[in-house]
């Protein structure tokens, strides 16, 4: 990934709390997928710049929406993701969805409550997976499922990253309504160690990411493509372990996200058990064939 425009990018594909690209999606597919990538990451950047004005933040998330639709050269992180939208004849409309929300990360720090982070999810988190969906010619009947498990996703990175976004951006995701019940401000947020309320408020929306997660269970087995749905049975699974360990641990002063050991442990369990799923079912008499891997 390049620097653009003085802004060197904060990390690779790699470096996400979720695999992206991974090996298991098809090598025609990684291109593409790693392009949205490199745009998101880019916009992400922007928005959470330290020294930029609000002003130079929206400037230049403009111009990356321009250079996507083809009015402007100028941010060169989305020339790669407008040449493969032109060849596989793909809708701007998820990156432009992606935008908006990197447009209310510039100036919206708080959130009031459990439907206000859901509708930033919308922009925030569905995309991507819709993305990735359409890539691989998915039927939109999976959007629901998907949209679920990506909202589950996203706000499991806010409980894990609470701390952070808190004292480095300003920035809290849990509702504020949540942090009140139990008699809180966001300066809970700023202690080193959560205090048994903050626990609590943290515990109880991991609960409530539990529901996301049981909308989104059923994900995989509607997928055609034999490696994206191993994929996803792979994400569903990490996301459970993830959101698990939310409620009983401490994300101010422990480790909440999974070591590359624990990851792989994990994920080698749900991609075999998916594995197994699709070889053992019955074969339908009609309907779709499982595309090629």
């Amino acid at each position: 990934m390049t620097e653009q425009g003085g802004i060197a990018p904060t990390k690779t594909h790699r470096g996400e709390n979720f695999p992206v690209a991974s090996a298991l999606i098809a090598p025609r597919h990684r291109p593409v997928v790693l392009a949205f990538y490199r745009f998101a990451r880019a916009a992400d950047d922007v928005a959470d710049h330290p020294t930029l004005s609000e002003t130079e933040k929206f400037a230049r998330l403009d111009a990356l929406e321009q250079t996507l639709l083809g009015h402007s050269d100028s941010a060169q992180d989305a020339l790669p993701l407008r040449a493969v939208l032109a060849e596989r004849k793909l809708s701007p409309r998820h990156a432009q969805d992606l935008l908006t929300a990197f447009r209310m990360d510039v100036t919206k720090r708080r959130y009031a409550n459990w439907d206000e982070l859901i509708h930033y999810c919308t922009y925030s988190a569905m995309p991507v997976g819709r993305f990735v969906l359409d890539v691989h010619g998915e039927s939109r009947d999976t959007w629901p499922a998907n949209d679920a498990l990506c909202a589950a996703l996203q706000i499991i990175n806010h409980l894990q990253d609470c701390a952070k976004d808190f004292r480095a951006l300003d920035r809290v995701y849990i509702p504020l309504d949540a942090l009140l019940r139990d008699g809180l401000t966001v300066d809970a947020l700023g202690e080193p160690t959560a205090s048994p309320a903050l626990r609590r408020v943290i515990a109880q929306l991991a609960q409530r990411t539990d529901t996301l997660l049981d909308q989104s269970e059923a994900f995989a087995a509607r997928i055609r493509d034999l490696r994206l749905g191993i994929e996803v049975a792979v994400i569903q699974r990490v996301a459970r372990k993830l959101n698990a360990g939310l409620k009983v641990r401490d994300p101010l002063s422990e480790r909440v996200h999974h070591s590359k050991a624990e990851f792989l442990a994990v994920g080698a369990v749900a991609a075999a058990g998916e594995l197994l799923r699709r070889l053992t079912r019955p074969t339908p008499r009609t309907g779709h064939k499982a595309q090629d891997a």
